[in-house]
């Protein structure tokens, strides 16, 4: 009985985001589709949104969280210590194979495979996942490409902006008039169908010429990310859901961001482009494996 509750639990929380995934590539293959323009509206406007929402709301309570961002911390720059000796080994450039390793899918995955498995109560926490792995993308992952970036150039990014908005409005106990909140969540409901359905249309770029550093990344991102994440309650006074968050935000695949910052820096884009889609792919077995240990 009890197998069956978690084989249904994660069959829920799989496939509404295969299904939208799904719809995203299939739409792609018979219309070619440039999402360039959405995935900056999405980026600029509707995420934004969702993260001022979530922060600024009575519900949201930073304290009970911060253990959550450091262990978020921890995993993110623990990825990349551990895989950085590897490789040498795998013959590939630091700068093209650490940052898909570090900076994992907490938006396009994150947030919808939490809430989905969680409830709506996961809310809270898979934003701050996210605010963290964004920031540190911007900041120390532009770092690692080059080295002459101001990271301070991040905190004017409107995810950053919002996130400093939200946190002002909760900590001042501020709150919102309905006429201009009821807008602000419609805005903010666009945004998570809207990266899944984007990381469908992205599934059609896939390059398979270099599968093996591909393959290397979808096992090695994981395990290490997990790894880490099974040390934090030895260090971290965390438990309880707050570490199953965790384990999950460490076994997310690769962010698709990884692919677009290569490209604008000119890092091997298409052996980045081949480490996060096939990431991706391989966490069709990952993430439900993770949430059957973790449920």
């Amino acid at each position: 009985m009890e197998i069956t509750f978690i084989a249904e639990r994660i069959f829920s929380t799989i496939f509404p985001m295969l299904l939208i995934v799904t719809i995203g590539y299939l739409y792609a293959r018979k219309k070619p589709t440039n999402m360039g323009v959405v995935n900056s509206l999405n980026i600029d406007v509707f995420i934004p949104v969702l993260i001022f929402s979530v922060l600024s709301a009575k519900s949201f309570a930073l304290l009970p969280l911060t253990n959550l961002a450091l262990g978020a911390v921890m995993i993110i720059i623990g990825s990349g210590l551990i895989i950085l000796p590897l490789c040498k080994v795998l013959n590939v450039e630091v700068k093209t194979f650490i940052p898909p390793m570090m900076f994992s899918n907490a938006g396009n995955l994150g947030i919808p495979l939490l809430v989905l498995a969680f409830g709506e109560n996961a809310l809270n926490a898979a934003v701050v996942l996210f605010i963290v792995e964004t920031f540190l993308h911007f900041s120390l992952g532009i770092y690692i490409l080059d080295r002459k970036t101001n990271p301070l150039k991040v905190l004017r990014m409107p995810m950053i902006l919002a996130t400093f908005a939200g946190l002002v409005f909760s900590g001042l106990d501020m709150e919102l008039n309905d006429t201009i909140k009821k807008p602000l969540d419609m805005m903010a409901q666009v945004s998570i169908p809207l990266m899944l359905f984007s990381l469908g249309v992205r599934m059609i770029d896939i390059d398979f010429s270099t599968w093996k550093i591909g393959l290397w990344g979808a096992f090695l991102a994981p395990l290490s990310g997990i790894t880490i994440a099974l040390g934090i309650p030895f260090i971290l006074p965390i438990e309880g859901e707050h570490l199953a968050y965790l384990i999950i935000f460490a076994a997310l695949p690769p962010a698709l961001l990884n692919y677009m910052v290569a490209e604008k820096y000119n890092q091997q884009p298409g052996q980045v482009a081949s480490i996060v889609l096939i990431g991706n792919i391989g966490s069709l077995i990952v993430l439900p494996v993770t949430l059957y240990f973790v449920i």
